[in-house]
C-alpha cells in the first residue's frame, strides 16, 4: 500500500518477537453447585498463558477483587481456583483510567495466586459492557513463581459466578485451555514516508501497530492506527505538500505482546543518522477527534497549536493539553522526542477491545476520517515549523 501511495523510502526493520497459540480448545464449566447443574462459562485464553493438562483442572473457586484480599486469604488459596472480579470503575470519566485501574489482576493476578498454591486464574474481562464476550490481553509470570494457567471470563458469567459464590455454596470450575509458548520468530516494523526538502534527517513520527489479538480482526486495536497514519500521509502527498522535514509513518510489530517493535526501532542503525522532533501514536481506536495533546512542558508547541485553533475547530477538536505517547512511541519519547496524539472520544473503546467484538463493522469511517485529517493538519504544522 505505501508502494501504491508513491511513498519514499518504503522499508522493513526486522523485530523478534515471541510466538504464543491459542489453541484449538478453550472450555470452562461450573462443575459443581448446590443448586445448580454444570453451567458452561465463556473464557479465553489470556496472552502468554499456559495451558492446563489435556484433562483440565477442576477446582473450587476463590472470588477476590484485590490482592490485598488476596493476601488477606492466604493459605485459603492453595489448591484453588482464584477469581479476580474487580470490575472497571464506572466512576471514572476517562475509560483508559478505569482500564488502569483494573489491569493489574489481568496482568498479574496468575502470579499472585501461585505464589498462595492456586492452581488457576480467572479474570473478570476488562470492558464497561454485561455480555458474553470474553476480552484477552496479556498476562506475564515472575521468576521462582509457579506458571498456573491464566483466563478471562465474560462479564456476564464473572457476575453469574459471583452470586453463587455469595450464596455461600461450595462451586467448583472445570477449565480446559490448550495454549502454549513456542519460540521467538523474526518479524518486522513496516515504514514509509514523505522525504523533507530542508532537513531529511528531522522526523516527525505518526504510527500504529500492526499486530492484534486474535479473537476479532483488530480493527480499532490497531487497524485503525495503521489506516489514519497511512491517510494522512496520502492527504499531505495527494495535496502536493512538501514539507521542509520528514513525515514517516511506521507500523509497529508487537505492541501487545511486549513492545518489542518500539523498542528495536530505536535500536536500528538508522536511527544514528536521525533526530525525531514529534512522535504521535494512535492506539485508541478509529472514534471521533476531540481535541490535541502535545508535549510534557514543551509549552511552545501546544501554545502554537492553541494560537491555530481555529484551524481545527470544524474538525471538532476544541481542546489542547499536555500528553501523548504510546508503547510504541515509548523509547523515542525516553530518549527525548517530543509526544503528541489525537485525543479521541473513545467512551466505547473497551466494548470491543481485545475481544471478537473488534471487527471493521465497529469502525465508523467518517470518524476515522476525520482522525486522519486532523493528524496530517498536525504532522504538516510541525514538519514545516518545527518543534
Amino acid at each position: 500500500m505505501m508502494a501504491e501511495m508513491g511513498l519514499d523510502n518504503i522499508h522493513l526493520e526486522p523485530v523478534t518477537v515471541n510466538r504464543w497459540v491459542r489453541g484449538a480448545r478453550e472450555e470452562a464449566e461450573i462443575v459443581h453447585s448446590a443448586s445448580r447443574a454444570t453451567i458452561p462459562l465463556h473464557v479465553c485464553a489470556l496472552g502468554g498463558s499456559v495451558g492446563t493438562p489435556d484433562s483440565g483442572i477442576t477446582a473450587p473457586v476463590v472470588e477476590v477483587k484485590s490482592f490485598e484480599e488476596l493476601d488477606r486469604l492466604g493459605p485459603e488459596v492453595r489448591g484453588k481456583i482464584v477469581f479476580f472480579n474487580r470490575p472497571m470503575d464506572r466512576g471514572q470519566t476517562e475509560p483508559f483510567a478505569a482500564y488502569g485501574g483494573a489491569a493489574d489482576q489481568r496482568v498479574s493476578g496468575a502470579v499472585h495466586a501461585a505464589r498462595h498454591g492456586g492452581v488457576a486464574a480467572l479474570v473478570r474481562s476488562l470492558t464497561f459492557r454485561v455480555d458474553d464476550f470474553p476480552h484477552t490481553g496479556l498476562m506475564e509470570y515472575s521468576p521462582g513463581v509457579a506458571k498456573i494457567p491464566a483466563a478471562a471470563i465474560s462479564t456476564s458469567d464473572a457476575e453469574a459466578l459471583s452470586a453463587l459464590l455469595k450464596k455461600g455454596e461450595p462451586v467448583s470450575v472445570r477449565l480446559k485451555m490448550s495454549c502454549r509458548n513456542l519460540g521467538p520468530v523474526e518479524s518486522a516494523n513496516v515504514v514509509g514516508e514523505l522525504a523533507g526538502t530542508d532537513h531529511p534527517e528531522e522526523i516527525v513520527l505518526m504510527g500504529g501497530h500492526l499486530d492484534s489479538w486474535d479473537l476479532g480482526t483488530g480493527a480499532h486495536d490497531d487497524g485503525a492506527g495503521c489506516a489514519v497514519s497511512l491517510e494522512a500521509l496520502r492527504l499531505i502527498k495527494d495535496l502536493g505538500l512538501r514539507p521542509k522535514r520528514t513525515i514517516r509513518a511506521v507500523m509497529f510489530m508487537d505492541e501487545e505482546f511486549g513492545g518489542t517493535g518500539g523498542r528495536f526501532y530505536v535500536k536500528d542503525e538508522r536511527r544514528k543518522h536521525e533526530r525525531h522532533l514529534l512522535a504521535m501514536e494512535s492506539d485508541r481506536g478509529g472514534f471521533l477527534p476531540i481535541g490535541i495533546a502535545a508535549g510534557r512542558s514543551e509549552a511552545g508547541l501546544l501554545e502554537r497549536l492553541r494560537a491555530l485553533s481555529e484551524l481545527f475547530k470544524p474538525l471538532g477538536v476544541t481542546s489542547f493539553s499536555p500528553g501523548g505517547g504510546g508503547v510504541d512511541v515509548g523509547p523515542l519519547i525516553e530518549q527525548g522526542t517530543v509526544p503528541a496524539a489525537v485525543i479521541l472520544n473513545a467512551q466505547t473503546y473497551f466494548d470491543v477491545h481485545h475481544s471478537a467484538l473488534d471487527v471493521l463493522e465497529r469502525v465508523h469511517p467518517r470518524e476515522l476520517e476525520l482522525q486522519a485529517v486532523v493528524m496530517a493538519i498536525l504532522a504538516v504544522i510541525v514538519a514545516q515549523e518545527g518543534v
